[in-house]
């Protein structure tokens, strides 16, 4: 469902991207090219700042929203989420935050106050919280990554985490293909 936030602002959706209908797409959100969002992913840019105003949440191409992610900011801050990037199921992204091309977040991890730089991997249960990601950072399942944590203890991605992160995006971008479709048969 895409629908009008109270300032008035309605989501931007590339006809080339699939939302699924029980998804909810609300306010200043801008969605690129061959998105594919998930059942009962909620994307809600609705909240101003102390000027009244807001910063979009905007989704790259080929990216890939899974079910039961929710997407949202604090105050009308920006979240951003670049090209080639996978959230997975009930992953929360709070923005502010900013994730990068060629990024994957896990199953229900948790993201805010934060930037993913390019080709980061954050695996399922883990918590980013006010810091920003080098490239190619691999954080474990379970991790609690903040401001005082030593970012030094985390490895760079391996050749297995990346090609799972792959195949994950190229995935979601048939799924598109697939679902787009599907349109013309109802």
């Amino acid at each position: 469902m895409l629908r009008k936030n109270p300032s008035g602002h309605l989501p931007q959706v590339s006809a080339q991207a699939y939302i699924d209908p029980t998804a909810i797409i609300c306010g200043r959100v801008i969605i690129g090219d061959y998105v594919y969002v998930g059942p009962y992913a909620v994307i809600r840019a609705d909240e101003v700042n102390a000027d009244g105003d807001m910063a979009p949440i905007v989704i790259g191409a080929h990216s890939n929203i899974q079910d039961g992610v929710v997407i949202h900011s604090k105050s009308g801050a920006a979240v951003t989420i670049g090209s080639y990037s996978s959230i997975a199921h009930r992953a929360i992204v709070h923005g502010p935050c900013r994730i990068d091309d060629r990024v994957f977040v896990g199953f229900n991890s948790v993201l805010f106050n934060c930037h993913l730089r390019s080709g980061c991997v954050v695996r399922y249960n883990a918590v980013v919280d006010g810091v920003t990601l080098p490239e190619q950072c691999y954080i474990p399942s379970t991790e609690r990554v903040g401001a005082d944590s030593d970012l030094s203890c985390y490895g760079q991605v391996d050749r297995d985490a990346l090609q799972f992160s792959e195949e994950v995006a190229a995935t979601n971008v048939d799924l598109v293909r697939g679902y787009q479709a599907l349109r013309n048969e109802f």
